[in-house]
């Protein structure tokens, strides 16, 4: 990358990075959207700067905060996760391009209709979904995650949805997804794939993506909890029409 790229990669990660922190997620989407769009780099290179950032944001956001999370359904939900993404990883191996695809376009189908009909009428449930509803969202993430790269959209729904404050909400996808790539790195550096340069490059936004991290915290948008769901609920339709593009 050149010094012009990497600096306009270091401005997507900030705007990443912030928006990661006052919904929970978003950033992946962000970053590999402009990745993609102004070819900065390879999705796979860039994949692995967000795995690695996604370690600075999260432990900076849940930083003091753990209490306030639902920890039974943090804990169901990666029971439901792990070992589906795991087999998503493996459906990859075996799956053809055409069939893939076909599946990435009925994802994106689903995930925008769902978006737009929660968007239109962002008020949660009137009580908790039960813990066996986390593990299906978090094996049904893992599924994705691991076909996709993108396990966010089934999570996010199912915690929007809920009787949750947005604080706990936002921490908990948080608190996940920073799980989740913990262990991705892990098994990225085991098959030998992870490389001087993505380490460079990932020292480099760590100061950015700290600066944006913690201006999330400290400055939220102004908004009232209903508005946020419905930005929440945009992304999603905005994944769903990326995923459908793209397929």
């Amino acid at each position: 990358m050149t010094i012009e790229q990497i600096i306009f990669f270091i401005l997507v990660m900030i705007l990443g990075s912030y928006t990661q922190t006052v919904t929970g997620f978003g950033m992946g989407m962000i970053v590999l959207g402009f990745v993609a769009q102004f070819d900065l780099t390879s999705i796979t290179f860039a994949s692995v700067i967000i795995s690695l950032m996604m370690l600075a944001n999260g432990s900076i956001a849940l930083k003091g905060k753990i209490d306030v999370i639902d920890r039974p359904a943090l804990t169901y939900a990666l029971i439901g996760l792990v070992p589906t993404l795991i087999l998503g990883v493996f459906l990859l191996t075996y799956l053809s391009r055409d069939f893939a695809r076909i599946l990435q376009g009925i994802l994106g189908g689903a995930i925008f209709m769902g978006g737009v009909f929660i968007m239109l009428k962002p008020e949660p449930l009137k009580a908790r979904s039960g813990n066996l509803s986390f593990s299906v969202a978090g094996a049904t993430a893992g599924v994705l995650g691991g076909l996709f790269s993108i396990a966010g959209p089934p999570l996010v729904y199912q915690y929007y949805r809920q009787p949750f404050t947005l604080e706990n909400i936002r921490l908990s996808l948080l608190a996940i997804f920073l799980m989740m790539n913990i262990g991705r790195l892990i098994v990225l550096g085991i098959q030998g794939e992870l490389t001087l340069e993505m380490l460079w490059i990932g020292l480099f936004c760590v100061p950015a993506v700290s600066f944006a991290t913690i201006a999330g915290r400290r400055w939220p948008p102004p908004v009232s909890d209903n508005t946020m769901r419905r930005i929440a609920f945009l992304l999603l339709v905005l994944i769903g029409i990326s995923l459908m593009l793209t397929a």
